[in-house]
C-alpha cells in the first residue's frame, strides 16, 4: 500500500473520521481545518505512524508544518522510511 494511502488510513482511524479521509489529496489543510486533529490526537496519529512504519521521530523533528497538510504529513513519512 502507497505511503499516502497507509497515512490517510492512519488518520481515519485515529481521528475516527468515518471515512471522511478517503476523499483527501496531498493539498487537504490538516491543522485547524479538521476539528478531531488537537493536540492529543496528535501525539495518538505520531504514534500510529510510528508502529504502522516502525520508524521513530525525534521531537525536534515534528512541528506543525509537519500536520499543515495531509501532503506535508506523507513527505515527512516518506523521508523518515527511505
Amino acid at each position: 500500500m502507497e505511503i499516502q494511502a497507509q497515512v490517510l488510513a492512519v488518520l481515519d482511524e485515529i481521528l475516527s473520521l468515518q471515512g471522511r479521509s478517503a476523499g483527501m489529496n496531498s493539498d487537504t489543510p490538516l491543522l485547524g481545518a479538521v476539528p478531531e486533529l488537537d493536540s492529543m490526537a496528535v501525539v495518538g496519529v505520531i504514534g500510529a505512524i510510528e508502529e504502522r512504519f516502525e520508524i521513530f521521530f525525534d521531537d525536534d523533528e515534528i512541528d506543525g508544518a509537519t500536520f499543515e497538510t495531509v501532503g506535508s504529513l506523507v513527505e515527512a513519512v516518506r523521508v523518515k522510511v527511505s
